[in-house]
């Protein structure tokens, strides 16, 4: 007797065929309902800025203390609570930050202790009273050029109380104005120089001297006191 093979059913076919018709169908719709990603703008995120790092002066963070602007640069004075340590920021921030020796010479600074005067050599000059009475400054300078600025670490004291910036040499770039005891033969702080007259003695930016005008009674004799103004005929040998 002949065997032939087992038919499958026509209601079993039918069954798995529509099974896999649901499948694909499913698959399908799976597809064209997942989130689709939004057209590119051509424009990207901007990317998160860096942080400017933490300018600290002493013990802690720096707080400002005075700001200027000077050949369109922004230069901000930092100081800590005490006064006991300093430093200049010069350009937006982070900048370029310089720490002040005179800081670290006793001086007293405040919202005026900050001077700038623009011209061919942009110049910051930071000055501090020192003494109880207040009678004496120290001051210190930057200088910029090209963009670039330095500190000539060069500090200047007045016995006197008095610093100040000034184009003495009419040169397009600013002079230092230190007022000081004409005491030569008494010590500077002593009660016989601080009743000797006064006078005004110029630097140039480099801190070679330059002139002093004849003597005076008191600072506040100097034209302009305090932000003394001078001309080069004023001025003739230093004592």
């Amino acid at each position: 007797m002949r065997t032939s093979a087992a038919r499958t059913p026509r209601s079993a076919l039918l069954t798995a065929v529509l099974a896999a018709v649901v499948t694909i169908g499913a698959i399908g719709a799976v597809f064209l309902l997942r989130p689709r990603p939004e057209p590119s703008s051509g424009v990207s995120e901007p990317a998160a800025g860096p942080v400017a790092p933490v300018v600290t002066c002493g013990d802690g963070p720096c707080r400002p203390l005075a700001e200027s602007m000077v050949d369109g640069t922004p230069v901000v004075l930092l100081t800590d609570p005490t006064g006991g340590s300093a430093r200049l920021r010069v350009g937006p921030e982070p900048g370029t930050v310089f720490e002040l020796a005179i800081a670290q010479l006793g001086v007293r600074l405040d919202r005026n202790s900050l001077r700038c005067v623009d011209g061919a050599a942009p110049t910051c000059l930071v000055r501090g009273d020192v003494g109880d009475d207040g009678t004496a400054a120290y001051g210190e300078l930057l200088v910029g050029s090209g963009g670039v600025w330095r500190d000539p670490l060069k500090p200047y004291y007045s016995d006197a109380g008095t610093l100040s910036l000034y184009d003495v040499t009419a040169d397009g770039r600013p002079d230092v104005i230190v007022v000081r005891h004409d005491c030569a033969d008494a010590a500077s702080g002593s009660p016989q120089c601080e009743a000797a007259p006064v006078l005004a003695e110029v630097y140039d930016l480099t801190g070679k001297p330059v002139g002093c005008t004849r003597r005076f009674t008191a600072p506040s004799d100097l034209r302009g006191w305090p932000d003394i103004r001078l001309t080069r005929a004023d001025l003739r040998a230093c004592p």
